[in-house]
């Protein structure tokens, strides 16, 4: 490869001297990255989300080959993130793929030091006890002589990416529980 050639192939030399002044264009591209394929070219649908981590809720096309997620990216489209992602919202494939995800409920006892595995049914029932059981215990008919008929022994602290229809039904579930500590992560 003589002098010329050599200096022709710099992406920098081809951006300054060519139609591409911004690098925006074929001016950036090298010989391996003109042959590279998205990592979504095959997938079979995008299907627009949001992300799950925090108040902002950024738009994310989750996209899905067989029935599997196999990539997840900030979606143009959302007039919230305009197509970006935190570093958190970046890797949430792992939340679907990651090896690391739990596909089935763990419990451990107070005080122990173990992880146990339980069935879905045993683990809604624990709850359900432990829910009356609190009510139960924290109720208050009245406080410094006012009727209140309040349980302090509940709270809810509700996901801030969950939508307008999820978060009534949660403040009127605990509501006709009796609690009134309920409060939302957008808020926070």
């Amino acid at each position: 490869m003589g002098i010329r050639t050599w200096i022709d192939s710099w992406p920098t030399y081809r951006q300054l001297s060519g139609d591409d002044p911004l690098g925006r264009g074929a001016a950036a591209k090298s010989r391996r990255s003109d042959t590279l394929k998205p990592r979504v070219a095959t997938a079979d649908k995008v299907v627009k989300s949001i992300c799950p981590y925090c108040a902002v809720g950024c738009g994310q096309n989750v996209y899905v080959q067989d029935d599997k997620v196999t990539q997840i990216e900030g979606d143009p489209d959302s007039p919230v993130s305009r197509g970006r992602l935190c570093p958190k919202g970046s890797a949430s494939l792992q939340l679907t793929t990651g090896n690391a995800r739990e596909h089935r409920v763990l419990y451990r006892k107070p005080y122990g030091t173990q992880w146990e595995s339980l069935d879905l049914d045993t683990a809604m029932d624990m709850i359900a006890d432990r829910v009356v059981k609190a009510r139960r215990e924290g109720w208050q008919w009245e406080a410094d002589g006012v009727r209140t008929r309040r349980t302090m022994g509940i709270a809810s602290l509700g996901g801030a990416t969950l939508d307008n229809e999820e978060n009534y039904l949660i403040k009127k579930l605990f509501t006709a529980m009796g609690a009134v500590q309920i409060e939302n992560q957008a808020r926070v």
